[in-house]
């Protein structure tokens, strides 16, 4: 029974028995607190509960809730591996009362559960209560027997519970368990309570009051229970030790270590092996939860923790990437527990050997240096701070990876002037963004991001979160408060709405709280992390530090996945029908279509645009997963994936492969490329790609337009009854369109032609006269004058006809059109060129129509104007210039 996985699932059935709900632990990142950076405790996943907002169908529940403390106010971080009871991840146990039972029944739950199912030795046990709690007094003495001296009154803010400035809040009650005199320590409440002889094994929390603004404090209507027992303390106690890495859970991880890099567990490099075994839970956790390193937000306390146990794999004499070995064992372990460890195994190995083998140029880079700048430096030393931004900012190695691997030499760095050379960096990099060209507005950001942080983005997981707002700005400005029917612009400490990038809009959605709504109309990445939101306030009233609940709009989201991944599809696509030399140089990914330009020569042909469209359709209906990794950009490309233009990448980059990987081939999908935008989970989830539109963008560059899934769907649908409709009113079936559609053209062209040869035997006399009537002698010259009414096209052919009818002469003949315009065609015949230039004069005609000029050549040309009925004002004009020749 004294196993870690028994002795959970007895506190479980325990209470299970007892009239309470059974729930799964709440995922390590928070939904409904955005103040958190993981869940740090049982009762995170039931605060709305005990405030009131959230009902469940339950009054009762307990729990085994995972948590992580590695950041913010709690952080154990630097402790593990030197202490016997610090973790950044461990199991806290909890039962809870939603107005259910209270201080007594919660007491006398905790006792029985202790003292009978687990056995502990009641002399071993005291407890410790609130000084001002004496129902809590007299209830231990009552339930649990025990005498005066046992229950200890403690005044401070260890016995009082607060969820905040305001809200719920309560006294607590302690219980501990006695190690013994063997141990140092004393009693809580005592100068040496700090020691390990006396060890809290379980906290009971009763909430029975409530805090208002202006600090007045109300008694709850339905007081209510919450109590977390950590499982690794009490394995400990159960065990028979005080130290919580010698529970059979950590011994058996911390011999695994010891198993793979062949140095005993339990000799000088104890704390080495101790630090790989908390932290390969905590980083196979959050990787299981989609955490993935990175070098903002949880994605940098991930690597952080990673790293620290990468290090230590390092100082075992590890040569090899050490962490991804051991997780077979971790799986084995807490598997049946935590089913999200056996189906993430592979993601988590294949991550945690990634980031080692990246971190491991960095650690021999970064130590090299340290070593070199420090071993002139005894105990009690300071090492510079400029070196260690030098080694952050130039080698990638992180200040608390110096500072943990100087600390066994009893040096400090000096992180004054570490922070003085990182806000030198961020002046030159604001500096060089105001020179950039960018508008000036854009500045602002520095500021606002100095204050407020990057925004981490929880958006590849998740389109539904809490925020936190840090700031909000109006006009370019920040602002107090943004009222109803305002617009402006939010940020967030963390947000699931995208920021466009890539080609790839923004989210829209909602912020809600209590009496306020909020519609989010774009949103944009500014300074590479920092995400505007542009707002507008539809109910209430929008302030800094509001807790809102974030909302995307899943349907538009939903769209712009499927087109964004439809994107990479086409491109592999049109490489593989056209060549290698086929390369994205830009792309719009919108929720009802998607579009990108590519290198391209020439044209692409209908039977190249049908054949792209169903290699993409091949791919898609594989329905394979679309596989997300973190790596470092030379190794993503070194890979062979594929960057694509226009897109700024850091150190790391996401790697998104889509589809059945080729045989024979070393890449790790279909198509493989850079990305860090959204996209669906298996190709089958696009539905359809539906090529509509190839044209032409520059020299080299051509633009594919597609739709996907409904969008397509629908657009096929509907072209197909248009095609029905135009079937119908040509009288054929849709098969014979075509041919029937050939029949009609050629038929019109004839009817044109012949209209046309008939309009211009009328303008020439009807056919029956050879034109002597337009023919006038002007100062000796023939001069061939007409107004007609046909084509702009058919005018110099009537000129040719009309200068062989007067053999020597000037012809001018005007037309009008349809549209109220006007023009004319001289010629003059080759003997009378040298006295009469043919453009000369129909500038004239074209002066006369409102024109400015025209051109050709001297024996023919042509010009026009907007005032067609200015036609025999041209012919006038052209006459009247013959006759003063």
């Amino acid at each position: 029974m004294t196993g870690v996985n028994q002795i959970r699932k007895t506190f479980l059935d325990f209470f299970a028995k007892n009239g309470h709900a059974v729930v799964d632990s709440s995922p390590l990142v928070p939904r409904n607190d955005p103040t958190l950076m993981f869940a740090n405790s049982g009762m995170v996943q039931f605060k709305n509960v005990f405030t009131g907002v959230e009902k469940r169908p339950y009054s009762r529940a307990t729990s085994a809730q995972k948590c992580v403390r590695a950041g913010g106010k709690h952080n154990d971080l630097d402790n593990v591996g030197y202490t016997a009871r610090h973790h950044t991840f461990f199991e806290m146990l909890g039962n809870f009362s939603f107005g259910d039972y209270f201080k007594d029944h919660a007491i006398e739950l905790a006792w029985n559960l202790i003292t009978k199912e687990f056995e502990l030795p009641v002399e071993r046990l005291l407890v410790t209560v609130f000084s001002e709690d004496d129902d809590a007094f007299q209830l231990w003495k009552k339930i649990a027997g025990l005498p005066d001296s046992k229950i200890i009154r403690i005044p401070t803010s260890d016995n009082f519970w607060r969820m905040g400035d305001t809200g719920p809040c309560g006294p607590c009650s302690e219980i501990f368990y006695d190690h013994g005199d063997t141990i140092w320590g004393g009693p809580p409440g005592s100068a040496d309570q700090d020691g390990d002889r006396f060890i809290e094994i379980w906290n009971l929390v009763f909430m029975q009051y409530e805090d208002q603004p202006g600090g007045e404090r109300i008694v709850l209507p339905r007081p209510s229970i919450d109590t977390g027992m950590g499982l690794e303390r009490m394995s400990a106690v159960l065990q028979g030790t005080h130290d919580n890495y010698e529970i059979d859970l950590m011994r058996a991880l911390i011999g695994a270590s010891a198993v793979a890099t062949g140095v005993e567990p339990d000799g000088e490099h104890k704390v080495s092996h101790r630090v790989i075994a908390d932290h390969l839970r905590t980083s196979s956790f959050l990787v299981a939860e989609g955490v993935l390193p990175s070098n903002e937000g949880r994605g940098y306390v991930a690597r952080r923790i990673m790293r620290r146990a990468m290090r230590h794999a390092s100082l075992l004499g590890a040569k090899e990437p050490l962490l991804h070995k051991l997780v077979p064992v971790l799986v084995r372990e807490m598997g049946q527990a935590y089913p999200e460890l056996v189906r993430a195994e592979s993601l988590i190995a294949e991550t945690l050997e990634l980031e080692e083998t990246r971190f491991r140029k960095t650690l021999e880079r970064g130590l090299t240096i340290l070593d070199d700048e420090s071993k002139a430096l005894g105990e009690g030393a300071v090492f510079s701070g400029d070196t260690a931004f030098t080694l952050y900012d130039t080698y990638g190695f992180p200040l608390d990876l110096t500072q943990d691997a100087l600390r066994p030499r009893g040096i400090v760095v000096d992180t004054t002037a570490f922070d003085a050379a990182m806000k030198l960096q961020k002046d030159k990099a604001r500096a060089a963004w105001a020179g950039s060209g960018e508008t000036a507005t854009d500045t602002v950001w520095f500021g606002i991001k100095d204050k407020t942080g990057a925004t981490e983005f929880l958006g590849y997981d998740t389109e539904t979160a809490e925020g936190q707002v840090l700031a909000v700005l109006k006009d370019g400005a920040e602002v107090a408060e943004l009222k109803s029917g305002e617009a402006g612009l939010v940020i967030l400490n963390q947000t699931p709405f995208y920021g466009e990038s890539g080609g790839q809009q923004g989210d829209r959605g909602l912020m809600t709280a209590e009496g306020l709504r909020v519609r989010v109309t774009d949103t944009q990445k500014k300074l590479g992390d920092l995400f505007i939101h542009a707002v507008m306030v539809e109910e209430g009233r929008l302030k800094p530090g509001q807790a809102l609940q974030l909302e995307v709009d899943h349907a538009r989201r939903g769209a712009i996945r499927a087109n964004h991944s439809a994107t990479h599809l086409l491109h592999e696509a049109l490489r593989q029908v056209l060549g290698d030399h086929v390369a994205q140089k830009g792309s719009l990914v919108a929720p009802d279509r998607l579009r990108f330009d590519f290198s391209h020569p020439k044209p692409i042909s209908d039977e190249e645009l049908a054949r792209v469209e169903d290699i993409a359709n091949r791919v898609l209906l594989e329905n394979a997963p679309v596989v997300t990794r973190l790596m470092g950009v030379d190794d993503a490309i070194a890979s062979g994936a594929r960057a694509l233009f226009g897109e700024k990448y850091g150190d790391e980059v996401r790697v998104v492969s889509m589809g059945l990987t080729p045989e024979g081939s070393n890449a790790s999908g279909w198509s493989v490329e850079l990305c860090g935008g959204t996209h669906v989970a298996r190709t089958g989830d696009i539905g359809l790609i539906s090529v509509v539109g190839e044209s032409a963008v520059a020299a080299g560059v051509r633009r594919l337009e597609a739709m996907t899934g409904d969008v397509a769907r629908h657009h096929l649908g509907q072209q197909a009854r248009k095609l029905d409709m135009v079937a119908g009113l040509m009288k054929a079936p849709v098969a014979d369109i075509e041919a029937r559609l050939e029949s009609l053209i050629e038929d019109r062209k004839r009817l044109e032609r012949e209209l046309s040869d008939a309009k211009k035997k009328l303008a020439m006399g009807g056919g029956g006269s050879d034109g002597g009537s337009n023919i006038k002698d002007v100062a000796g010259v023939k001069f061939f004058r007409l107004s007609v009414s046909v084509d702009a096209k058919d005018l110099k052919g009537l000129v040719d006809e009309a200068k062989a009818k007067v053999g020597s002469g000037v012809v001018a003949i005007a037309n009008s059109t349809a549209d109220g315009k006007g023009g004319i065609v001289v010629g003059v015949t080759p003997d009378l060129t040298s006295r009469f230039n043919a453009v000369d004069l129909v500038k004239l005609g074209s002066e006369a129509l409102g024109g400015k000029g025209g051109g050709g050549r001297p024996d023919m040309a042509q010009a026009g104007g907007p005032d067609g009925s200015k036609t025999e004002e041209a012919l006038a004009a052209i006459e009247a210039a013959l006759a003063a020749a």
